[in-house]
């Protein structure tokens, strides 16, 4: 096979497509979470109604093994990290360092606002009790996905958390040690050897373990995985919070003339690397890049060590270059494809990431790729997908909190202010909401 990659071409150059044109002509990958729910729905409800013992039958079924018990035992987490690679520990170390550096400061304050004299509104925010973290297994280990998911759940104050994984054949039917190495260094003591749609459905619905221990049931569950991952994170919606329904990764960059095209073309390998589904996308207003970036990139495969899987995400209908005009246009294009991740490799590039809307996160300049972000830049890699960065954040120490108004109104302000829900509750046809004030003073009458 040969080496040569051709990113697929999209020109706008001379046009100006409305926001529906341009989501429409760009390069889109994704999945059908609705074709696999008839397969998740029975994984679920069979959770549902027999718990671990089920949640067990199904990993034999996917991962080839079945554990002892579902809760890894402390001294495994101990000894996972005690046979850490230093070089791995010391990275994680630094990722954890800054990771809870950045989401320090993104704890909210309790706010008291008085509204009229003796009447007023405090926002309480309040930490979800109990989280269960999903850390996927597949292509690769993800122990920085374990980092991104407990600090801000532990910034936030949860009490309780819960990180399930799923068990591995050649490690005993534990999940990757150097994901229990990472729960160890972060304080997690409970970490479940359960992955897939039966690991949503145990976080969700609790059981039973082999041993007669409880496997208590999460509020929220967070945490990247496959379609079958976020089709049953779709069904247990309600009964548990669910982050996002999170599709393949992606990356958009937005490039000029002054940008390295080696670099363009390792940050697109890089985010191919992930899936055969994952999308990389280039934006410019210059040929001559979009010609070097595609030398570039036949030239990086050489070295490639998943040279199969990038290629399939390359060349994929969800990857390719699109030409503007200018950059003013290239910005209405990354806005209306709304990246996981965007990189702005252009000249000024901090004036040119000012101005963008949409994005799960932006990376600005030549020395901030995207796999900076992956682990150690200190901000969050759980990032919305599809486009749902145009109305969604990604995970953050908000994820895990919840804002709660207390209401406190004294008598005099009550009385102050019931004409106004007298009258707005009549309009609305609901008397008895105004009755509901009205009768605090019928004996002062």
């Amino acid at each position: 096979m040969t080496s040569r990659i051709e990113l697929a071409r999209v020109d706008l150059r001379g046009r100006t497509p409305s926001t529906a044109e341009l989501r429409a002509a760009l390069p889109r990958g994704g999945v059908d979470v609705d074709s696999v729910l008839h397969h998740v729905r029975p994984v679920v409800e069979a959770v549902r109604d027999r718990g671990a013992a089920a949640a067990l039958e199904y990993g034999e079924t996917f991962d080839g093994v079945v554990p002892e018990t579902v809760r890894v035992p402390a001294e495994q987490l101990r000894r996972a990290l005690d046979e850490l690679d230093p070089a791995v520990r010391a990275a994680l170390e630094e990722s954890i360092s800054r990771a809870r550096t950045v989401h320090a400061d993104q704890r909210r304050t309790d706010t008291t606002t008085e509204v009229v004299p003796g009447g007023t509104v405090t926002e309480r925010w309040v930490p979800v009790e109990r989280v269960g973290l999903y850390v996927p297994g597949g292509n690769a280990v993800y122990p920085s996905s374990v980092v991104m998911n407990v600090v801000p759940a532990q910034a936030a104050g949860v009490g309780s958390l819960v990180v399930a994984s799923p068990p591995q054949a050649n490690f005993g039917g534990l999940p990757h040690p150097t994901i229990l190495a990472a729960a160890q260094l972060l304080g997690v003591d409970e970490v479940w050897a359960v992955g897939g749609a039966q690991a949503v459905a145990l976080l969700s619905y609790g059981g039973t373990d082999t041993d007669g221990g409880e496997l208590a049931p999460v509020d929220l569950i967070t945490g990247p995985g496959n379609i079958y991952v976020t089709a049953a994170k779709r069904l247990c919606r309600g009964l548990v919070g669910i982050d996002a329904e999170a599709g393949p990764t992606e990356i958009a960059i937005l490039a000029d003339a002054t940008a390295d095209p080696a670099h363009v073309a390792a940050d697109m390998i890089s985010q191919a690397e992930h899936d055969v589904l994952a999308a990389s996308v280039l934006v410019t207003d210059s040929s001559a890049l979009a010609d070097a970036v595609d030398a570039a990139l036949s030239a990086q495969m050489a070295v490639v060590k998943h040279a199969e899987r990038v290629r399939a995400a390359l060349t994929g209908a969800q990857s390719g270059t699109v030409l503007v005009d200018d950059i003013d246009q290239g910005l209405r294009v990354v806005d209306a494809y709304a990246a996981e991740h965007l990189e702005i490799q252009t000249a000024d590039a901090p004036a040119v990431a000012a101005r963008v809307r949409n994005a799960g996160a932006v990376f600005v300049g030549a020395y901030a790729p995207v796999s900076l972000g992956d682990y150690c830049a200190g901000s969050n890699h759980v990032l919305p997908t599809a486009g749902c960065a145009r109305h969604s954040s990604g995970l953050s120490v908000q994820t895990f909190l919840r804002g709660i108004h207390v209401v406190e109104y004294t008598e005099a302000a009550l009385k102050d202010v019931a004409g106004h829900v007298v009258a707005l509750s009549t309009a609305e046809d609901l008397p008895a909401h105004g009755q509901a004030v009205t009768v605090r003073f019928e004996s002062l009458a």
